[in-house]
């Protein structure tokens, strides 16, 4: 698994880490039982802070993509993959609610949205 870090997103470290990780999860590059780095060795691949690399899979655990077992170390859990993208499409929704809602209040038009949609999604 390769992780690519990028100091011009804006994003948090932390974060780039965990959205990587999830996406190689989801796309089913990373299965059940399969083994993460470990949280010296990503660090230190990576040129980053320990405690950087453990708030990332601190995170993933939480939200149960993860699970760490003391002394062994991180692995991918257990996860219906349909629940995962059914959590991921929510996230979607709240975001482009929000930005519809900016959008209206704006008076930006449907097919300047789109637009944008279009550009962003094939942009990135």
């Amino acid at each position: 698994m390769k992780i690519l870090i990028s100091n011009s997103t804006g994003k948090p470290i932390y974060e780039q880490i965990m959205m990587q990780i999830k996406n190689a999860i989801i796309a089913g590059e990373m299965k059940e039982g399969d083994g993460l780095p470990s949280i010296r060795t990503l660090a230190k691949e990576l040129r980053i802070s320990v405690i950087t690399t453990k708030r990332a899979y601190e995170e993933l655990e939480a939200e149960g993509f993860i699970h760490t077992m003391q002394g062994k170390g991180s692995f991918v859990a257990s996860r219906d993959l349909e629940i995962i993208k059914e959590e991921q499409l929510r996230t979607i929704e709240g975001h482009l609610q929000a930005a519809i809602d900016v959008a209206l209040a704006s008076d930006v038009s449907l097919d300047s949205l789109k637009d944008i949609l279009g550009f962003l999604f094939l942009g990135a």
